[in-house]
């Protein structure tokens, strides 16, 4: 990773050398705490922290669209106030690789070029991303191994090892004047994680005992109780299922960010003599990188390209594929639309989701489901997945260790982040010092207090192709009545100078209604129109093109309503010869 080391000054200190303990005598200044993101659903993670001349950005990324967002890809954070500080600004520190803590660098590096800090797989997907934006050359980047820190400003940064649905996830411990903040990053205590060590608790004490300022932690999973069972008991599913169904092709659908997961299936796949073919884009660039950087094991001729699968019977063979959220443009869906250029699903196939849905993809999901049943497959969707984040018990051992004096749930919907703060409070956390922060919120703390101060500019910045930020709320609105109700396009052609009419008006319709169908309809709107042109330009010689085009505008719209109870968007074009 030659480039990555070039980070400039930026210090390398073990944790061994000095607590944050004697810091916090020197100095009463304080520390805010600012999400820019992240807090009112699950997605576009960001967080600021501010120390005097010093702020450091804990993870960027974005979240998908919603719904009513037509057409929008993507929507990343507004880092205005960012920009506006950007003197202050040292550097990304990055928790993991997954989409809603990494998507937007890509895009915010494009404003503001910053070092990123991040462990080994993380930093091997975001070179991914950075190279498809042509980026890579010129970020600074620099890879930090657990138990190691990094100095940035008036901050000491150190990575703690953590368990989740991809390797290499941290949390972090955030030493300042003001005090130490642990942030957890997403995150479960798995025993007997697939790949690498489990969850460093021992460091979590030790920080604990050296007295925590705030916890900030992670509560997607905070209303499940009990504990999330381990990455492994996946690994055993696989083997019933593959032992079940000798005879027939598996195709499993899963995340493309887990690479346990993926491992577990090549190792089930091994076990049973079947070669394994992976599809989605998305799923090719993470495995790629998780082989090269050696967090994926792959035994020799195992892994074949989706060309080959015609080589071989089917009962020999695993896709492993994208699309476990329905999400209409990934493998499964197009399989299941049967739209996809080399797989076809064919009766007897046996799919299995090893996901959960993420809530609100709940009816693509069924939508797929429906599609490959209907194909003759045999669909499974229980007992194939286990969760990445942490549950009730999990949650109670990292407050029961780190012992903060502040709690600040992050990561969740509202109702994830207040079921995290009643923990806390059931854990002896008195109610004034949990903070249920929105984004934008400023929170100051120090070792005497902690409130809310201010309030600084947040919001989404939407993605729609190439453009970003290009598209806001107007369009959107525009988008949706188009959607709606369709369009009327009103042509006519007036003489210059005299504003005689040469032509028209003539009707085009696109999604209102169809013309060939509703001719009467048609005609009576152009006679109206004609009426009304006629007037406006008799009583008024000399009416500018405004003046015709609201007269266009306001009787079509008075007569569509009447006629049809619907308002088409009304788009009058004048012309001049």
């Amino acid at each position: 990773m030659g480039s990555a080391e070039n980070v400039g000054k930026s210090k390398i200190t073990e944790n061994k050398t000095y607590g944050g303990v004697k810091l916090k005598k020197e100095n009463n200044g304080k520390l805010r705490i600012i999400p820019l993101g992240g807090l009112e659903k699950i997605g576009m993670n960001i967080t600021a922290f501010e120390y005097e001349d010093s702020i450091i950005v804990v993870d960027c990324g974005l979240a998908f669209p919603e719904d009513d967002m037509l057409g929008i890809d993507l929507v990343i954070p507004d880092i205005t106030y960012l920009k506006d500080n950007i003197q202050k600004v040292k550097g990304f520190v990055i928790t993991h690789g997954h989409e809603d803590h990494i998507g937007a660098l890509s895009y915010v590096l494009k404003e503001m070029n910053l070092p990123i800090y991040a462990t080994k797989l993380t930093m091997g997907i975001i070179e991914k991303k950075l190279t498809e934006h042509n980026l890579l050359r010129s970020t600074r980047r620099k890879v930090v191994r657990f138990g190691q820190s990094i100095n940035l400003g008036q901050f000491r940064i150190e990575f703690i090892k953590t368990n989740h649905s991809i390797q290499d996830a941290s949390a972090l411990a955030i030493y300042s004047p003001a005090g130490i903040v642990v942030h957890t990053g997403d995150f479960k205590v798995d025993y007997t994680p697939v790949f690498g060590d489990a969850i460093d608790l021992q460091r979590f004490g030790e920080i604990g005992k050296k007295g925590v300022l705030a916890l900030m932690s992670d509560s997607t999973n905070a209303e499940r109780p009990g504990f999330t069972q381990s990455e492994r008991t996946v690994g055993h599913t696989f083997d019933h299922l593959f032992a079940e169904h000798r005879n027939t092709r598996i195709i499993i659908a899963t995340f493309a960010s887990n690479v346990d997961r993926v491992q577990q299936i090549i190792n089930s796949a091994y076990k049973y003599d079947r070669k394994v073919v992976v599809e989605g884009r998305s799923m090719v660039n993470i495995i790629s990188t998780a082989q090269e950087l050696g967090y994926l094991n792959v035994p020799d001729k195992t892994l074949i390209e989706i060309d080959q699968l015609k080589n071989y019977p089917p009962e020999k063979t695993v896709l492993i594929t994208t699309g476990s959220q329905g999400e209409s443009m990934a493998a499964l869906s197009r399989m299941a639309a049967d739209i996809h250029k080399k797989v076809t699903i064919m009766p007897g196939d046996t799919v299995i989701f090893s996901s959960n849905p993420i809530p609100g993809n709940e009816k693509s999901v069924s939508r797929v489901i429906n599609e490959l049943s209907e194909k003759g497959a045999n669909v499974i969707f229980q007992d194939a997945h286990v969760s990445g984040h942490a549950c009730q018990e999990e949650l109670k051992l990292i407050y029961s260790l780190v012992k903060p004096k502040y709690a600040v749930p992050i990561h969740g919907e509202y109702r994830h982040r207040k079921a995290n703060a009643s923990l806390a409070q059931s854990l002896g956390i008195p109610k004034e010092n949990i903070f249920m922060l929105q984004s934008g919120d400023v929170l100051e703390v120090s070792d005497k207090e902690a409130k809310v101060v201010d309030k600084v500019h947040t919001g989404e910045v939407l993605v729609d192709g190439l453009g970003v930020g290009d598209v806001g709320n107007i369009v959107l609105r525009d988008r949706q009545h188009l959607a709606e109700d369709g369009i009327l396009i009103v042509v006519m052609t007036l003489e210059r100078g005299t504003n005689q009419l040469l032509a028209g008006p003539d009707i085009v319709s696109r999604g209102f209604v169809y013309v060939r169908e509703s001719e009467g309809l048609m005609e009576d709107a152009r006679k109206v129109l004609v009426e009304a042109v006629d007037n406006c330009l008799h009583r008024q010689r000399g009416a500018d093109w405004s003046k015709i085009k609201l007269v266009v505008r306001d009787t079509m719209n008075e007569f569509i309503w009447k006629r049809t109870k619907r308002r088409p968007m009304i788009l009058p074009i004048i012309m001049d010869v």
